[in-house]
């Protein structure tokens, strides 16, 4: 294990497809959603113990979340828990972790990862990273991994490989550019092409290589991020209040990614979601013999299939005649809606924010 790589866990998010289960007070990343007995954070921090050791991890949060990441990662320093008074996408979040860790190590290798991603073959997914290490490491490259496509998806990111650049290291391929979640007719095209992979949001560069990035394509978010003598000192609450008040909303995918000529894509396969909708869910989760997912210990389910049913064990919940659905319930909240039609659940609950408060969201 090598004491110059960090990790740094984005778990700011709240999850809001997976309403009503994943909510404010406990978004997804925080819950067991898959049964296995580890919540996804802590399934996130697993995969990576054997590359980072444990006082390497960094975890970006929102101060609201700062006491579930110490109850769920007690293995962490507390001081690595680093919140956010305010969300404001991945440039930010990815700024304050490079400049924490900077402070203590300037030339440490920095790995950046989601906390509520599914891997299923681990062993696969920490080989990649190590070779994702060792190229950044060797070379001013920003690095990022890409999943090999399996279907037309709609609602990933894109990563287009340079077929026609050499790199002088085997699976490493040169990106060309990056795109948003195509309609489906370009996502066939995409997936027919063999020159796109999906966009894990998993990256990998030194402490240095992503800071210069940023002092060159995002001058007004590094320029407020950049004063080491703040850091690991009583001043520095005061001091990142006072940043995320002024820095702008910008993922590092548009600031960075999209500008930087040195970015680079490794192409992997080790069973890969981003468990972002109830229909990913649905996918990676066993099935009985009429295809639905059924979690909850009183669902009696009559003349139906290909459906996911999730609710509390203390719900007694009859379905019937339901076929491609999506049932789910949390603190006696439901949802019910066609699994086709679950890209528009975040808009549903944005509308639910505005018309009914807080307390459903």
């Amino acid at each position: 294990m090598n004491s110059n790589n960090y990790c740094v866990i984005m778990a700011g998010g709240v999850g809001s497809r997976f309403w009503p289960v994943s909510r404010t007070p406990k978004p997804k990343q925080f819950l067991d959603i898959l049964g296995t007995g580890r919540t996804l954070i802590q399934q996130t921090y697993d995969r990576f113990q054997t590359i980072c050791p444990p006082e390497n991890f960094i975890v970006v949060t929102s101060d609201i979340y700062e006491k579930t990441v110490i109850e769920q990662l007690p293995e962490i320093p507390a001081e690595n828990i680093l919140t956010e008074p305010a969300r404001r996408n991945t440039a930010p979040c990815i700024a304050y972790a490079a400049y924490k860790i900077r402070k203590k190590n300037p030339g440490a290798n920095m790995i950046v990862t989601p906390a509520d991603h599914l891997v299923i073959y681990v062993e696969q997914f920490r080989e990649v990273i190590k070779n994702s290490i060792n190229f950044a490491a060797d070379r001013l490259a920003l690095v990022t991994v890409g999943i090999k496509p399996t279907r037309p998806e709609t609602g990933y990111g894109y990563i287009q490989i340079c077929n026609n650049c050499d790199v002088d290291t085997e699976g490493v391929e040169k990106v060309k550019m990056f795109t948003e979640k195509p309609n489906i007719k370009m996502a066939q095209l995409f997936l027919d092409s063999g020159e796109f992979l999906w966009n894990s949001g998993i990256f990998i560069w030194s402490v240095k290589t992503i800071l210069n990035s940023m002092f060159k394509y995002l001058p007004d978010v590094n320029i407020l991020f950049d004063n080491l003598n703040v850091y690991d000192t009583d001043k520095e609450k005061s001091f990142i209040d006072d940043v995320y008040s002024k820095v702008p909303n910008i993922s590092i995918d548009f600031g960075v990614m999209e500008k930087a000529e040195n970015v680079y894509v490794i192409p992997a396969e080790f069973g890969w979601s981003d468990l972002g909708t109830w229909g990913s869910l649905y996918d990676y989760s066993e099935k009985d013999k009429n295809s639905n997912v059924i979690k909850g210990a009183n669902v009696l389910v009559y003349n139906t299939e290909n459906s996911i049913i999730n609710v509390s064990d203390d719900k007694f919940v009859v379905i019937h005649g339901l076929k491609n659905a999506i049932v789910a319930e949390s603190d006696g909240i439901f949802l019910v809606s066609m699994i086709q039609e679950e890209q528009k659940i975040k808009d549903i609950v944005n509308d639910i924010k505005i018309e009914k408060g807080e307390k459903y969201v």
